[in-house]
């Protein structure tokens, strides 16, 4: 994990601000699969990561860690959330590992690359979010007291167990849903895994055609305007799906179906080319 750089005439100043509690650097930038060596040796996994129980939900103070109004890494500002409640999202998870083991999160806890962790950019620190992986329908549930990733199109970096939960190893990132749930409420409950009764083998996820939203318009002679201008840029797979709702239509443009992380990355970096750098994951 690195902290930020800071000019050499507010080192003093940032130094004291972090002693005191309320700074919160962002501690880690980069995802798993480039993590330095561990500098100590790691611990092996247990046995049955299987068996590692979910975050439990429960009231939590804010952290006067990890939680300044903003803050920068890379030359990007990063604002805050007030709140997490009602916070919802879907994108691309990473995971985080053995090079950050035992490293301190933004919050000053040592990260535990086996309990059921993440990081989040934005979200307000320690909340809970439960995970779902999109193409298997496999959920967790985590406790998020970190911040990043910070790679353009990941939304959150997992702990290993949390990723090896959601079979999402292997590959090192994964198309997920992201809730943020309330302590004490039937929502912090992790339903089962979704299975087929006939052969109790995991059960693709529901509504799997994911798509990249490029825009979204009231108008929709705006919409045909960017879909021809996607077009012209050589982007396939373009087209308006309107949604009706309060008497008005919202033109949305959607790119897709996506087959890999890979495809959804490529189109956003596209897209990020032709002027359009907000692109985000839809799932109809």
């Amino acid at each position: 994990m690195r902290p930020l750089q800071v000019a050499p005439a507010l080192a003093l100043l940032a130094a004291a601000l972090l002693g005191a509690g309320c700074g919160g650097t962002p501690r880690h930038a980069t995802p798993a699969a480039s993590s330095p060596p561990p500098a100590t040796p790691v611990p092996p996994p247990p046995a049955e990561l299987a068996s590692i129980p979910d975050a439990v939900p429960r009231a939590e103070p804010r952290s006067l860690r990890g939680n300044p109004p903003f803050y920068e890494v890379f030359g990007k500002r990063y604002t805050v959330l007030a709140t997490s409640e009602g916070y919802r999202e879907r994108g691309v998870a990473s995971w985080y590992g053995p090079g950050f083991h035992a490293a301190q999160t933004s919050m000053g806890e040592p990260y535990d690359m086996y309990a059921m962790t993440a990081a989040h950019k934005t979200l307000p620190l320690p909340c809970y979010a439960r995970v779902t992986n999109l193409r298997n329908g496999r959920s967790v549930i985590v406790r998020i007291n970190d911040r990043g990733p910070f790679v353009g199109g990941r939304i959150i970096d997992l702990s290993y167990t949390a990723a090896a939960r959601l079979d999402m190893l292997r590959d090192g990132t994964a198309f997920v849903d992201v809730e943020v749930i309330t302590p004490g409420t039937p929502a912090a409950v992790v339903p089962p895994p979704l299975t087929t009764a006939a052969t109790g083998t995991l059960a693709p996820a529901p509504n799997a055609g994911l798509y990249l939203q490029a825009g979204a318009f009231a108008d929709g002679a705006n919409a045909n305007r960017l879909v021809e201008r996607l077009r012209a840029g050589g982007i396939a797979n373009v087209f308006i799906l309107p949604l009706a709702a309060n008497g008005r239509t919202l033109h949305r443009v959607r790119i897709g179906p996506l087959a890999s992380v890979a495809e959804f990355d490529a189109l956003a970096a596209r897209l990020a080319q032709l002027g359009i750098p907000d692109a985000r994951l839809a799932l109809d």
